[in-house]
């Protein structure tokens, strides 16, 4: 089974993913994913799908 991006990232990449969406930094929050994934790589449309559901579920960004 395919481990999700988001589990593969570690709290201190996801909090900062999550402050670059709160700044509407998308582009920096795309970077950060594929930074902080690690092997493999996760393509920008796993990134992107991730943003979406990530910016739905903070407070203050829908």
């Amino acid at each position: 089974m395919k481990q999700s991006l988001w589990d593969r990232l570690a709290d201190d990449a996801r909090a900062e993913v999550d402050d670059l969406i709160n700044s509407d930094r998308t582009i920096q929050a795309i970077v950060s994913m594929r930074e902080h994934a690690g092997a493999p790589v996760p393509e920008i449309r796993e990134c992107v799908d991730l943003l979406v559901e990530r910016r739905s579920a903070l407070p203050g960004t829908d």
